[in-house]
């Protein structure tokens, strides 16, 4: 039986798969960016497939301290526009 990967949310502190959750990386040249494929080569931080995580995330702030970086909203902006279109 094949290990399916977890990681913990860092706006809400649960832990799920790696499936449901949103990979943020900030690449070496120090861009933020939305890893979709999740092999993005950086530094990354997860965020659940939720808007309560969200804006939980916007609000405190948690993924520019993660990824020692101010990240712009319109990465916060992607991702809820990718939970709408699915």
């Amino acid at each position: 039986m094949k290990k399916i990967p977890s990681r913990k949310c860092l706006a809400t502190g649960n832990v799920f798969p790696k499936e449901d959750l949103f990979r943020i990386v900030r690449t070496p040249e120090g861009e933020v960016q939305l890893d979709m494929t999740g092999k993005a080569n950086g530094r990354g931080a997860y965020i659940s497939k939720s808007e309560e995580a969200i804006a939980k995330a916007r609000k405190t702030k948690c993924l520019d301290k993660a990824l020692e970086v101010a990240v712009p909203d319109s990465v916060y902006d992607r991702m809820i526009l990718f939970l709408k279109m699915k």
